[in-house]
């Protein structure tokens, strides 16, 4: 059955509906609330920018994005938004998806957490950040009327949001700390993983092999 969400249809191709039923069973249901808000600002906001993106496409680059968090699909060895874009891309290659359509997918969860650079990407990488901005940051709050606000959030409630999705990044991540060196998660675990001594690049380039 079709949904629609403050004007946005959901997306209810049987690839669809399988994204939302390996979200719905891998993570949390602040995960997956938050992630169909990514969708639904992504999409909000990429028609008053006048920015369209293949809904399919951002739905899973959506739905997606926060994968590598979960039990099921973290790994310790590399940074968890790339345990999403891996999953991702698997995934839709599964059903037919390959290409550069795929990689646009992993592309955009890959570059969710990096500030700027998706916004000059194609529309689907460049929503998904949108959407992510907007959720957790609250970057573009004004760009969606309060009436689309009150949409979203009745489909897709977010309690106590802000202390949830911290608990959720530290418990994602904080068995990986060095993937944090450079990118806003270590952020996360400065705040709540106690002893955690964050990268430092200038550091990093003193301490080099390199004599000089």
């Amino acid at each position: 059955m079709r949904t629609s969400i403050a004007g946005v249809e959901i997306p209810d191709s049987a690839l669809a509906r399988e994204a939302t039923e390996l979200v719905r069973e891998a993570a949390s249901p602040l995960v997956f609330d938050h992630s169909r808000r990514v969708f639904l600002w992504g999409t909000l906001q990429g028609r008053k920018e006048g920015v369209i993106a293949d809904p399919e496409l951002l739905y899973v680059g959506a739905m997606f994005h926060d994968l590598g968090l979960t039990e099921r699909f973290r790994r310790t060895d590399q940074r968890f938004e790339i345990d999403g874009a891996d999953e991702a891309r698997r995934f839709l290659r599964s059903h037919g998806v390959s290409g550069e359509a795929a990689d646009r997918v992993w592309t955009a969860i890959a570059l969710h957490t990096t500030p700027e650079i998706p916004l000059h990407m194609a529309p689907e990488i460049a929503l998904v950040t949108r959407g992510v901005e907007l959720d957790v940051l609250g970057i573009g709050y004004h760009a969606v009327t309060a009436e689309e606000r009150a949409a979203v959030v009745a489909a897709h409630p977010r309690p106590d949001f802000k202390n949830g999705i911290l608990a959720a990044f530290t418990e994602g991540i904080k068995d990986r700390p060095e993937t944090t060196f450079g990118n806003v998660k270590a952020d996360v675990l400065a705040h709540y993983v106690p002893g955690f001594v964050r990268g430092d690049f200038v550091e990093v380039i003193k301490g080099s092999d390199w004599p000089e």
